[in-house]
């Protein structure tokens, strides 16, 4: 279970630190070849990826699911002759909910929602490390570039799910337990990309997602907010400062407490297929967007815990 626990971040660097092990002892061929492999592969995070359903049955992740546990919950019928793209909100610490739902077999994703296959976008900056790039691809996981999205969205058989966290690393600065702050009004390229290829919309708002992890106090104008925001512009990404429980004891670590997820899919919103969209229909796709997000939320957050008197607020 433990393995279940550690973060992306952390994960990559085991990678990168057994790939410079072996390069500078006596096994630098290893590194070598897989470095030769990597160029030749190189493409592979934007054309839809490499995934393993071996992988993604694995037995550890039934144990990561049931850890909070994560639940997955349909509200509506989707056509599988559609291809859609899901709205993930909030971002939280490490997207649990949406790894759980969408890169494993055991919250019933294929059950509830029978020939559709869904492709977690993830920062590009990942498929840069060695090994990991290669574990991620096999759990389903693909880059967030326009040429990876535009690869899923791009089926005229339909059947294709890509799921965006649209708040990003942005929104994981604001992760803190009882948080309802989502980064979305100034977010309009997943609406130019559902335009452009007629793909529906769905938002999903996973109930708990920010109960996780407790975050180091950084409002707006602090000099750790600053340095987050710094860092994000300048690599693609930030740190959030968070703590946890630990193995045996409940009062600090890094495992996550156990908090339960839930992960509730929207109706979708029919779009028409518009290759040049003009200012104005964005903003009102965005805006009928905002209101459905809106809408789930209010609709499901009595029943996943949350204050009649709290509402989301988009910025």
């Amino acid at each position: 279970k433990l393995v279940c626990k550690i973060s992306l971040f952390s994960q990559a660097q085991c990678c990168w630190g057994v790939f410079i092990i072996l390069l500078l002892g006596n096994y630098w061929f290893l590194p070598v070849l897989y470095a030769l492999w990597l160029y030749l592969d190189w493409e592979t995070p934007q054309t839809g990826g490499r995934r393993s359903k071996w992988v993604r049955n694995w037995t550890v992740w039934k144990y990561f699911t049931d850890y909070f546990p994560i639940h997955l919950i349909k509200t509506s019928d989707l056509d599988p002759s559609q291809n859609y793209l899901f709205g993930f909100h909030p971002h939280g610490i490490l997207v649990a909910g949406a790894f759980g739902n969408f890169c494993t077999e055991y919250t019933g994703f294929k059950e509830l929602f029978p020939g559709l296959t869904p492709y977690l976008h993830i920062l590009p900056f990942w498929f840069g490390c060695p090994f990991f790039r290669d574990y991620a691809l096999s759990t389903g996981v693909v880059s967030a570039s326009k040429k990876s999205v535009s690869h899923v969205l791009n089926n005229d058989r339909g059947g294709n799910v890509a799921v965006i966290v649209i708040g990003g690393a942005e929104e994981s600065l604001d992760a803190h337990p009882g948080s309802l702050t989502l980064s979305i009004l100034k977010r309009r390229g997943f609406i130019k990309m559902a335009l452009k290829y007629g793909a529906h919309l769905v938002p999903v708002f996973s109930f708990g997602e920010n109960e996780l992890f407790k975050q180091v106090a950084n409002p707006k104008g602090s000099w750790l907010r600053t340095l987050q925001e710094s860092l994000r512009k300048i690599v693609g990404f930030t740190l959030p400062l968070f703590h946890a429980r630990g193995i045996f004891q409940y009062s600090f670590g890094l495992m996550p407490y156990r908090k339960p997820i839930h992960t509730v899919v929207g109706k979708p919103i029919t779009v028409k297929q518009n290759l040049n969209p003009t200012l104005e229909e964005i903003e009102q796709l965005h805006q009928t967007y905002l209101r459905e997000l809106n809408k789930l939320f209010e609709d499901h957050k009595e029943k996943y815990g949350i204050p009649d008197h709290e509402s989301l607020l988009f910025k």
